[in-house]
């Protein structure tokens, strides 16, 4: 394993030199691409480095043990000194076959999101509006950008539907986990016997395809106008500012009216037809190494119930891992970073299972 980081440092050593020279920096391109991956590689390189240096340091001890003579005193420090930089070793060892699995391509990428309010009727359409407000707030504590790109609200302010990009360094890599049905537990405002009732709403995450990714004939489409529908906006029934793009090869059908411009609502609407071709290529993809990806835990199925909120118990489980947390209010105010990074671990160890049990 370690033999393998010999030239990627000597490879990272020459991309730092390189990020120095003026005609790469007169290359907006080129040194945009080669700081993108100076930056992938630097928490390897950092590691790989820290691993060294403690190698280093447990040789060098070692070399003065039989140096030390009746010094009792030094002979402990130096021992003290060979036991702290081992444990060191390993953990750097451990952090360093996870930062050497196979990254997944889209994980730097920019994500939209499609939420869909589904049993529970207006119950679910809030609580898809929940979601909505939850990762809006997520994607704010991480520095990202979001924009709506489509929605369909209710009269009591939920969404049937609602599709929305976050622009963010690393967006799919933390937001991929969330595909799946969230089923929510709680008494509706309009319930008056107090009952519970459970509804459920589908996250899908979808890297975002760039075109030269994702190339779509325009022969393929069929692009119709109609009055925008639905609540608020002063434009709505007013003009055929909504687009409906038809992907006929494949039967994808985008809507979208959220702008007054045509023309707005049409670069947006094809911004969600590319990424869900992309998703469908990537999927296709998936499948033919399923029996790989089994045991972990993935951008899973649409159709898997991933998650259970419970508002009378206060708590959230994620049932992929079995994580229960007691403070569903924090989390549904964007706070999702310990689900998140407990998700990724878990994918992390499934892979490195995989990968010991193919090195047998």
């Amino acid at each position: 394993m370690f033999e393998k980081l010999k030239p990627a440092e000597e490879h990272y050593r020459e991309i730092g030199e390189a990020l120095t020279d003026p005609a790469v920096i007169g290359d907006p391109e080129k040194y945009k691409e080669l700081m993108k991956e100076y930056k992938s590689m630097t928490p390897l390189m950092e590691a790989y480095g820290a691993y060294c240096k403690a190698d280093e340091n447990i040789t060098e001890a070692q070399s003065m043990l039989g140096e030390t003579g009746s010094d009792e005193e030094l002979r402990e420090m130096l021992l003290e000194e060979i036991e702290t930089n081992r444990v060191q070793k390993e953990k750097l060892t451990e952090q360093i076959k996870i930062l050497l699995l196979p990254r997944d391509p889209n994980d730097e990428k920019n994500v939209i999101v499609e939420i869909r309010s589904g049993a529970g009727g207006e119950e679910a359409a809030l609580f898809a509006h929940s979601l909505f407000r939850m990762y809006s707030m997520y994607a704010e504590s991480q520095h990202w950008k979001t924009e709506l790109l489509s929605g369909n609200e209710t009269e009591l302010g939920g969404f049937k539907e609602v599709s929305f990009l976050i622009e963010g360094d690393g967006a799919y890599s933390k937001l991929k986990y969330e595909s799946g049905v969230h089923r929510v537990q709680r008494v509706p405002e309009t319930e008056t016997a107090g009952r519970i009732h459970t509804s459920t709403v589908t996250v899908a995450v979808l890297p975002e395809a760039e075109e030269v990714e994702i190339e779509v004939n325009p022969a393929d489409l069929q692009i119709d106008t109609f009055r925008a529908s639905g609540a608020g906006g002063q434009h709505i029934n007013k003009t055929e500012s909504a687009i409906r793009i038809t992907h006929l090869p494949t039967g994808t059908v985008v809507e979208c009216q959220d702008e007054r411009s045509q023309y707005k609502n049409k670069d947006k609407a094809m911004r969600i037809l590319r990424s869900r071709l992309y998703e469908a290529k990537m999927q296709e993809y998936n499948n033919q190494i399923a029996a790989e990806r089994k045991g972990q835990i993935g951008t899973g199925d649409r159709s898997e119930r991933i998650r259970t909120y419970n508002f009378p118990q206060g708590r959230m489980t994620d049932h992929r891992i079995g994580l229960t947390l007691y403070r569903l209010e924090q989390i549904l105010n964007g706070d999702l970073s310990e689900v998140i990074e407990a998700l990724m671990m878990a994918d992390q160890a499934a892979k490195l299972t995989a990968q010991a049990d193919d090195a047998k």
